[in-house]
């Protein structure tokens, strides 16, 4: 979670809201990816959606079933939706995110009875850090204005 922490850093220093994620397999980092929305302008450029595409890529198939994806606010919907599609293992989460979190805030499509696919969700691991990296960047911004 340390160095998906530190990828939403870099992300923050090109104005793009501090999110990151890796995915590892085993002790193998597959990618390490932050939002690129404002710098692609693109609106599926999260942090969850560009590690695991740069993952599978690494990896040369799709499948990502013995992986664990890190990311520092908890998965969207889409997100949530792209690691049921890659059949990835485990999701760990920092902070729970109460306006778009679907690994169990505003629903759990990872655990969805109706999907094909489930996967392990833990949260809370460092926390504390990356909600204050959060308020941080979205303080800086405000105070621009």
């Amino acid at each position: 979670m340390r160095r998906a922490l530190a990828v939403a850093a870099e992300a923050a220093t090109r104005g793009e809201v501090p999110i990151g994620a890796v995915v590892v397999s085993g002790e193998l980092e597959l990618a390490a990816c932050g939002n690129t929305r404002e710098s692609e302008a693109d609106p599926c450029g999260h942090a969850e959606v560009n590690a695991l595409r740069l993952a599978a890529r690494r990896r040369g198939h799709w499948r990502l079933d013995d992986a664990t994806v890190y990311v520092t606010l908890e998965p969207c919907a889409m997100c949530t939706g792209a690691m049921v599609l890659a059949r990835v293992f485990r999701c760990v989460f920092a902070t729970a995110d109460p306006k778009g979190g679907f690994c169990g805030t505003l629903g759990n499509l990872a655990q969805h009875p109706g999907l094909n696919h489930h996967f392990v969700v833990d949260s809370g691991v460092l926390q504390v850090e990356a909600a204050e990296q959060l308020r941080a960047f979205f303080r800086s911004l405000r105070s621009k204005d």
